[in-house]
């Protein structure tokens, strides 16, 4: 009973820790359990999401299971798998499943359509998944990081769906590292294939928020905000993760979509779904009316 007690102790610790940072701006906002955000119903997607790293949530054992589904709580409707569906956009995530592995709950709430954005293929497989993975870097060596993440309604490029989900010109990135010296650090990227070193695209807190209206870390002091969100330096952090990038772009995996064969008529006037398997061959079934995939990889 003893050690029932101290664990929800320490989750409510943790939970009320966890929304101490949180970002000032308008919207709806809408907590989980180990992330929160606020959504934008115009553009059908989270204006921002917060979360709290620590090296036990990306050192956990919690399995991706790719449960993508609606979010019942955003009263007026989050989008849907069926807005994506043929669109040629991926689901990205703002709330990385590889940085949620602490329980299969915090893993599962990852997949909830509120927490995806419409990404470019060679960008959510690309430099978007090496700034994933490079942030898990930074959390084993400075112990606690606070993390926002959303999209930048510029340059924006048309939307999907019924729901008219707003394809994104660009995505942020903003982290707080309180730990030893603390330090600051935001980046913004094009929503499309990147060349240059993430290094590259580190900017002032302060651009990110004139772009998007939103305060960030309001919570410090005034001069210390101010300070650190003036000293976004990238000299200030290790990029040796910057080894993994583009690699994901290069692969071909039947979870992230695949990479997309031809499209060729068959003898009964129907053409092959263009997506690639895990084995890495063309899949044998015929692609659904109206689209270049099967019914199983529609969805993907």
């Amino acid at each position: 009973m003893k050690k029932f007690l101290f664990l929800l102790l320490f989750l409510s610790s943790f939970l009320v820790q966890a929304q101490s940072y949180l970002p000032k701006s308008t919207g709806v906002v809408i907590k989980k359990s180990y992330y929160t955000f606020s959504y934008d119903e115009a553009n059908e997607q989270a204006k921002w999401v917060y979360y709290e790293l620590d090296p036990k949530f990306t050192n956990g054992k919690a399995k991706r299971h790719n449960d993508f589904r609606p979010d019942r709580s955003v009263r007026t409707g989050s989008a849907t798998l069926a807005d994506y569906r043929s669109s040629g956009y991926d689901r990205g995530h703002l709330c990385p499943a590889a940085a949620m592995k602490l329980n299969p709950k915090a893993m599962s709430e990852t997949f909830f359509m509120s927490n995806m954005s419409p990404q470019s293929p060679d960008f959510n497989r690309g430099i978007w998944k090496d700034l994933e993975a490079i942030v898990r870097d930074w959390v084993r060596n400075e112990r606690r990081l606070y993390v926002v993440t959303g999209p930048i309604f510029k340059d924006n490029k048309g939307k999907i769906g019924k729901s008219g989900v707003t394809i994104p010109g660009y995505y942020f990135k903003v982290i707080y590292d309180p730990t030893d010296k603390e330090k600051m650090i935001a980046l913004i990227l094009p929503n499309k294939k990147c060349s240059k070193s993430l290094s590259s695209y580190v900017v002032p807190v302060d651009k990110v928020e004139a772009l998007t209206g939103i305060n960030f870390f309001p919570q410090l002091a005034d001069s210390k905000e101010n300070s650190l969100e003036a000293k976004s330096n990238a000299a200030s952090w290790t990029w040796k993760a910057n080894k993994h990038r583009h690699s994901a772009s290069s692969k071909t995996t039947k979870s992230s979509s695949s990479v997309f064969n031809s499209s060729k008529t068959n003898k009964s006037g129907k053409h092959r779904c263009r997506a690639i398997t895990k084995k890495g061959t063309q899949c044998k079934r015929n692609a659904r009316s109206g689209s270049n995939f099967c019914t199983q990889h529609a969805v993907l």
